[in-house]
């Protein structure tokens, strides 16, 4: 599938990845890859929707800390993320949030610079992971998506790969380790990825501009959650439903 994207024509160099990140990404993922086939049961559908090339948004589900190293891990492309900035700073995460790369998030706040490094990214060919939801839920029912990525998403012009992770709620790693201590089954770890998307341009002003908005990212949850059993649709369950009998994953 071919899409006309709005920054084909204007790569930039004005965002660029370190060489030292691109060298801890190319060692580093398969790493990761290795551990948790080693950890657990992975299990990944649909990567041939994934475009080839080219910029493109991946939006995921996000219940705990553990999506966002699993796609990037299993993704065919390294992906640019964008994460709350808390995590350069929290123990046990910060060190591979550097080593990694990515763009910090101020949550809660208007970040002009946030979102020139995130159309920068992707003005420079980079597909970029996001998390529509602002944050880690810890619980698998989603909840109803912030406008603000849709805003990225309308002046980036570009598609949205939708994808719906299971397994990777916070007690992931006490059930790991009693998988192993009983000798039991390894936790499942599922990667889903649905067509790419491509959302109405957003119209108006004022109230009707973020209402045009806020539908923009509920679509993109709702692609999300039709990836998904009913127990994780959560505020999207209408949408859900609606929306499955014409979904094309």
């Amino acid at each position: 599938m071919r899409y006309s994207l709005r920054y084909n024509a204007l790569m930039t160099p004005g965002y660029t990845v370190p060489a030292v990140t691109r060298l801890f990404r190319w060692l580093g993922r398969p790493v990761f890859r290795l551990l948790f086939h080693t950890l657990c049961q992975v299990r990944l559908q649909g990567m041939e929707n994934i475009p080839a090339q080219g910029p493109y948004l991946v939006a995921i589900n996000h219940v705990s800390l553990y999506e966002p190293p699993f796609v990037l891990a299993f993704w065919p492309r390294p992906l640019e993320a964008a994460g709350a900035v808390e995590i350069w700073s929290r123990k046990g995460q910060a060190l591979l949030a550097r080593l990694y790369g990515g763009i910090q998030v101020h949550r809660g706040e208007y970040d002009r610079q946030l979102i020139d490094q995130m159309l920068a990214a992707v003005d420079a060919g980079y597909p970029l992971l996001i998390a529509p939801e602002g944050g880690r839920t810890h619980s698998i029912a989603m909840r109803q998506a912030l406008p603000g990525i849709a805003y990225i998403i309308h002046k980036a012009g570009l598609p949205v790969v939708p994808a719906g992770i299971l397994g990777t709620t916070d007690d992931l790693f006490p059930r790991i380790k009693a998988s192993y201590l009983r000798r039991g089954p390894r936790p499942r770890l599922e990667l889903r990825v649905g067509r790419p998307i491509l959302l109405p341009p957003v119209a108006g002003h004022g109230e009707r501009r973020r209402q045009a908005l806020q539908t923009n990212v509920d679509c993109i949850m709702a692609h999300i959650g039709a990836l998904l059993p009913s127990e994780y649709h959560g505020f999207y369950a209408s949408q859900v439903a609606a929306l499955l009998p014409e979904v094309d994953l």
